[in-house]
């Protein structure tokens, strides 16, 4: 199990992301992304009822958590999900996981004291 002080480190580092989807606009612009790979603003826009200066602060937010890239070609900007992203978060509901294994053991075995 990690030191109480690691899993604090990696709390903080989560947190960030954790906000950044708790939007269901950012979220879903992390899917599509998932799903369709790298794409334009224009294109990320497209068939939705979201405005292209929406989802372009969406995608600010995104990128500040270091959940997705911006590259330039031409004039047009072109986002994609950063590789890695969510490591920090898998290691950090890893810790809860085990949390939370140890917990239900212990439960367990008091239960079958009694």
């Amino acid at each position: 199990m990690r030191k109480p002080a690691a899993a604090e480190h990696l709390r903080q580092q989560c947190v960030p992301i954790f906000a950044a989807l708790g939007d269901a606009t950012r979220l879903s612009l992390m899917s599509k992304l998932g799903e369709e790979g790298e794409q334009s603003i224009q294109s990320l826009t497209q068939s939705t009822s979201v405005t292209r200066q929406a989802v372009t602060k969406h995608l600010h937010v995104l990128q500040r958590a270091g959940l997705v890239r911006c590259r330039e070609q031409g004039r047009e900007r072109h986002y994609g999900l950063a590789p890695n992203s969510l490591d920090s978060v898998r290691d950090y509901l890893e810790v809860i996981a085990q949390h939370w294994d140890e917990t239900l053991l212990r439960l367990k075995a008091h239960a079958e004291r009694k």
